[in-house]
């Protein structure tokens, strides 16, 4: 009888990952290494390709970023409008997640609300911009209107060169469009969640109170990581509505570290080794931060788990040597 050929799947699973491993070797690690490289040398002006080392002080870009008092300023925006856009999106996209998918009380139009809450994540940035741009006009736009016609103030005023009012517009910008997405990322973690422990949970009396912070909130902890990490790269990443909506101002205050960077590149002194320099640090300070998330949210029982393993294997490792001399 002949012996039938065996299918060699591996192969072709290698096949259809070199489309994407193709992409990812051109369009993402070539450029971040050549970034990484541009950062140490003294490449200026547009149109140019040729650079040099530096020698007499290799980090000398990275220290004048560092020193630059408008890197500084840019650094605390980028933190600032970060964090305090965060916390009222994952308050609000868990308030939903949690409303939505309630065994105990069913929500009529379920898919219209969840349409709507994520409407705002599909519109582009530019339009975003030039609607809040016009809700805010002075000294005529709506909000003007609306404040004066219920006379909370007597004239019109000019919310876009206050730089109180104006971070605050832009975190307001931030949670309105994010929202939406941390809420589906939510939902399907609680759908992920065996619905026998919530019967369980409510045979054992538990209110929805404890259900959420008992049940819901451990069984999601990995999905809730997710969630922070992704945001912290976006977040420190800032670029779109602070640099369409107001340009960075008023007095640089949504100036963030994208913008500042794109500004050394692109806005008229064209320092290609600054910038390179300024994202070489923003790409540390993420990847810094993100491992310490990982490190401090960790499942701590799986990593003792997993540390009894390793010193298990090595023990038996250890017998079979010692049993082979």
């Amino acid at each position: 009888m002949k012996k039938k050929k065996s299918f060699n799947y591996a192969k072709w699973g290698y096949i259809f990952c070199l489309p994407f491993l193709i992409a990812f070797l051109i369009f993402s690690l070539y450029p971040t290494l050549y970034t990484a490289v541009i950062g140490f040398t003294d490449l200026k002006g547009i149109g140019k390709t040729d650079f040099h080392f530096l020698t007499n002080d290799i980090f000398a870009n990275y220290k004048a970023v560092l020193t630059a008092p408008t890197f500084q300023t840019a650094l605390g925006n980028t933190f600032k409008l970060w964090i305090l856009n965060f916390i009222p999106q994952l308050a609000l996209a868990l308030l939903l997640a949690v409303w939505f998918t309630n065994r105990r009380t069913k929500i009529p139009g379920q898919g219209a609300f969840k349409v709507m809450f994520y409407m705002p994540n599909i519109i582009t940035a530019a339009t975003i911009a030039i609607l809040f741009y016009a809700i805010f006009g002075y000294p005529m736009g709506p909000m003007n209107d609306i404040l004066t016609s219920l006379g909370i103030v007597k004239e019109p005023v000019n919310f876009l060169v206050q730089r109180s009012t104006t971070q605050a517009i832009v975190i307001f910008i931030q949670t309105w469009m994010w929202y939406g997405y941390t809420m589906v990322i939510l939902i399907s973690a609680v759908l992920g969640i065996s619905p026998d422990i919530y019967e369980a949970a409510e045979v054992d009396g538990a209110n929805s109170w404890q259900t959420f912070w008992r049940i819901t909130i451990p069984n999601i902890k990995t999905i809730l990581l997710f969630t922070l990490v992704t945001s912290l790269i976006g977040g420190l990443n800032m670029f779109d509505i602070p640099k369409l909506f107001m340009m960075g101002g008023p007095d640089n205050a949504t100036l963030t570290t994208s913008v500042f960077i794109y500004n050394q590149a692109f806005s008229g002194s064209y320092m290609y080794n600054r910038a390179s320099a300024a994202s070489m640090i923003m790409f540390i300070i993420i990847v810094a931060i993100s491992g310490f998330l990982f490190f401090i949210l960790r499942d701590k029982d799986e990593a003792a788990l997993r540390k009894i393993q390793r010193q298990q294997v090595k023990e038996y490792r250890r017998k079979m040597r010692e049993g082979a001399k």
